[in-house]
């Protein structure tokens, strides 16, 4: 794994979101937008797409990406899995259920806001009480149990994750067809409607505060990280831990899925790639991934309104097209089956052989 200097490494992810929130007030059907922040005569249509459509919608990519990195790293550390992530183990779906019936009973923005809480808060509750012995019950002191039960975790995530996309295929069949198009892009991962500066701001100022409550958190993550025994004989209270993190990691997940939609593979993709870059400290990890999730989707939003303009595509698309290979690859290198059935020995070479005196 190859470390760089942690000081070199958030100078060029800050360089990276200025780069990246230029691009994203610059690029557009109207041209000469970004002009209008430091010019007070600019014309007022340029100054309307600018205040009222691009500056919100890239704060909102901003905090979107923020939240989802966030959340995926805590649940990477809880876990000590990096397969673990909030739209992996089926939080951001739970969340987009919750959304979406909020939204189909005709509630607003708070409404649905409420509504992808509680659906986060639900999954996350159903995961840790379906995998309660495995995550809350005895500390582990051997790491293939720790790490069994690690797996079983995750993959009582994917089970919810199946779920609840078997829920919102069912919303989807009993939404009304004027509906379907909206909803459908706001599924797939869509900052279209990402056009309220309040909103915005709000969202940022909420992750300022959830990455505040988990940098409080890093020196017992780190020790979480070698063992729960170890951490408790070190004066950790793991169950607190835990639980104070899994909280943040479900506020993260729901705001992001309220902006965003379900978008996916973002808080898997960011915090691997930061991983390999300052390490697994999580005081470094923690702002790394945070800036590098919300470039990611800075720079998806950006392309999917520009690719094939007038036309949008969903930002869960690209961030997907991103998060899938790296998925992939990084399962093929934790679990090496090829090498696994080639140690396997054919019938023929493993039956004794005769020897030749014995002929």
């Amino acid at each position: 794994m190859l470390t760089l200097p942690p000081q070199r490494v958030l100078l060029a992810l800050l360089l990276a979101v200025a780069a990246s929130f230029a691009l994203a007030l610059a690029l557009g059907s109207v041209p000469g937008v970004l002009s209008a922040l430091v010019d007070s005569t600019a014309d007022d249509a340029r100054a309307a797409v600018l205040w009222q459509l691009r500056l919100p919608r890239a704060l909102s990519a901003f905090a979107a990406g923020g939240l989802l990195a966030l959340a995926g790293c805590l649940l990477q550390a809880l876990l000590r899995n990096p397969l673990a992530d909030a739209y992996v183990l089926g939080v951001s779906g739970g969340a987009a259920v919750g959304a979406l019936l909020a939204l189909l009973a005709g509630a607003g923005l708070p409404g649905m806001q409420a509504g992808s809480a509680l659906g986060a808060f639900a999954t996350l509750s159903a995961l840790f009480l379906l995998a309660r012995r495995a995550f809350f019950g005895r500390l582990h002191t051997a790491a293939r149990v720790a790490e069994e039960a690690s797996t079983g975790v995750l993959l009582t995530g994917v089970m919810l994750a199946a779920f609840a996309a078997a829920l919102l295929s069912l919303l989807l069949a009993l939404a009304p067809d004027a509906q379907m198009r909206s909803i459908m892009f706001w599924l797939l991962g869509d900052l279209a409607g990402a056009t309220d500066l309040r909103a915005a701001l709000a969202a940022l100022a909420i992750l300022a505060a959830l990455y505040a409550a988990a940098a409080t958190q890093a020196r017992p993550l780190n020790l979480l990280l070698r063992g729960d025994l170890q951490s408790f004989v070190q004066g950790v209270d793991v169950r607190r831990v835990r639980r104070r993190l899994v909280l943040i990691s479900a506020l993260a997940t729901a705001t992001a899925v309220t902006l965003a939609g379900a978008v996916g593979f973002v808080g898997f993709v960011a915090p691997h790639l930061m991983r390999r870059l300052v390490g697994n400290d999580q005081r470094l990890l923690l702002p790394c991934a945070l800036l590098a999730g919300a470039v990611l989707v800075l720079l998806a939003d950006t392309v999917a309104r520009t690719a094939v303009a007038p036309l949008q595509l969903p930002v869960g698309v690209l961030t997907a097209l991103i998060g899938v290979p790296v998925f992939i690859g990084l399962v093929r290198r934790r679990w090496p089956w090829r090498r696994r059935w080639r140690a396997i020995p054919s019938p023929a070479s493993a039956a004794p052989r005769r020897s030749s005196a014995g002929a």
